[in-house]
């Protein structure tokens, strides 16, 4: 619920009906004794106009479903953004969305609002999902005046933490050639995302048998993780 929404303000440049949407999204999940089971796994990939958190913009977003440990393929989100002014990069290059598919996007207010309704109550999941929760946060802030509250996993930590026989695999392209997992349209948002959804149910699977049970369980060894890295780094 929108604390704003208590004193009637609205934010500017969004309708009553968006307002109203807004309002009713519903709150993020926390990392706490929810069963990894019973958990609603988000798994969303962007693809943007470049790489700068700061300037770039939300060109494509693809997102699909793991509830009780599956993939929901009946539950998928795919969409193309609407935006001004938009230039041709280098970037098209790598995603392949033309100028003409931006021009006939989504407006990004009415995409980012059907997006965060799709992903409801969820833990978001990505592959260096750093880039991805920047740009999302940044894109619910200026279209909607909206604070991102999801926690993200990142699959580019969990893959090298429950599998160090992967050795120094860092990128996507590395883990899905580790794990045979093929995916036929590398850097689409939606064939992306399925892609990781698939590597995040090897993981998944890799967690219980270390008798990772809980989101809660699974925070706290990726903590403890992160500062045994840093420590090993410090140390060299």
């Amino acid at each position: 619920m929108n604390p704003l929404s208590w004193l009637g303000i609205r934010r500017r440049g969004l309708s009553p009906a968006q307002q109203q949407r807004l309002d009713a999204l519903p709150a993020p999940q926390p990392l706490d004794d929810t069963p990894l089971d019973d958990c609603r796994f988000v798994v969303v990939d962007l693809e943007t106009s470049g790489l700068n958190v700061n300037r770039d913009r939300i060109l494509s977003v693809g997102a699909v479903v793991i509830e009780n440990s599956l993939i929901d393929l009946g539950s998928q989100y795919e969409c193309t953004l609407y935006q001004e002014n938009h230039r041709v990069t280098e970037s098209v290059l790598i995603h392949g969305i033309a100028p003409s598919a931006v021009a006939d996007g989504v407006a990004p207010a009415d995409a980012l609002l059907d997006f965060m309704d799709f992903a409801g109550t969820c833990i978001f999941v990505a592959f260096h999902a750093a880039f991805d929760h920047r740009m999302l946060q940044r894109g619910l802030r200026d279209e909607l005046r909206h604070r991102l509250r999801h926690r993200f996993v990142d699959v580019a930590e969990l893959a090298p933490m429950l599998c160090p026989a992967g050795g120094r695999r860092q990128s996507l392209d590395e883990w899905q050639q580790h794990f045979k997992v093929v995916n036929q349209q590398r850097h689409h948002a939606a064939a992306d995302a399925l892609a990781t959804a698939e590597l995040m149910l090897i993981l998944l699977s890799l967690a219980r048998r270390e008798k990772l049970e809980t989101l809660a369980d699974l925070d706290s060894r990726l903590r403890h993780w992160r500062r045994l890295r840093q420590a090993r780094i410090g140390a060299m």
